[in-house]
């Protein structure tokens, strides 16, 4: 079984208070990717990576959406965890924005302009012909997407996840996915958010929950086990 401090050394531990990580203490345990996963990549679109690698409160005025440089400092990790998982000849899913001019809002925060364009996955991670590409109006990758089913169809146990916003549609697919009885992954420097520290604390929450928050280069040693044809569990314990 994983230490305390193996289990909690991620990017939280600078946001949560010492004292809240001995409350979690007892939820310390081996994290894992599933025997038969796949990768499900979240709004990856271009509206969140607008006005390049700035802080996103200084692209507020011109791109409000924009995740800024915390967008586009995930790219790489990105790259290499679908380059890893298509080595490993995981199904990928792709899930991104239904663009709807006249959406129907259930709060009466502002919905912003955007663009069809906006919500096109970006060219850092084009899907390939055999990739599974949905649209979604809500948070969940699975609310109102046959998602679901073609997991279940393709007896897919687990899913790696990746995208944005970790405190927004990552969160909801990760919770849904843990009612649906689907172990989750989800890969630390490949998911971001517009704010720094609601990130460190969504992936802090989900991690004792609902969740194992994992490094990418952990996710990837898994994902070479796969690809060699072993168990991900043996990975984890010759790691």
């Amino acid at each position: 079984m994983a230490s305390k401090e193996e289990f909690e050394n991620h990017c939280w531990v600078d946001v949560v208070k010492p004292e809240d990580l001995q409350t979690y203490a007892p939820y310390a345990r081996e994290t894992y990717v599933g025997d038969n996963p796949a990768l499900l990549a979240i709004d990856l679109y271009n509206l969140v990576y607008k006005g390049g690698r700035k802080y996103p409160h200084e692209l507020e005025p011109e791109y409000p959406n924009s995740c800024g440089i915390y967008a586009h400092e995930a790219i790489e990790p990105t790259q290499k965890l679908i380059a890893g998982c298509r080595a490993a000849k995981l199904p990928i899913f792709y899930v991104t924005a239904q663009f709807t001019p006249h959406r129907v809002a259930s709060t009466r925060r502002v919905h912003l302009p955007m663009t069809a364009h906006d919500c096109e996955i970006h060219d850092a991670f084009t899907p390939k012909p055999e990739d599974v590409v949905f649209r979604k109006e809500r948070p969940s990758a699975f609310f109102g997407t046959p998602l679901i089913a073609h997991l279940n169809q393709r007896r897919i146990d687990s899913l790696i996840v990746c995208g944005e916003s970790t405190s927004g549609c990552v969160r909801a697919s990760v919770l849904e996915a843990h009612m649906y009885g689907k172990h989750v992954t989800v890969v630390e420097e490949s998911c971001f958010d517009r704010c720094e520290a609601t990130h460190k604390v969504n992936l802090f929450d989900m991690h004792h929950k609902y969740a194992d928050v994992m490094h990418l280069d952990e996710v990837l040693l898994h994902l070479d086990a796969l690809a060699a044809g072993r168990s991900p569990a043996v990975a984890a314990v010759s790691a």
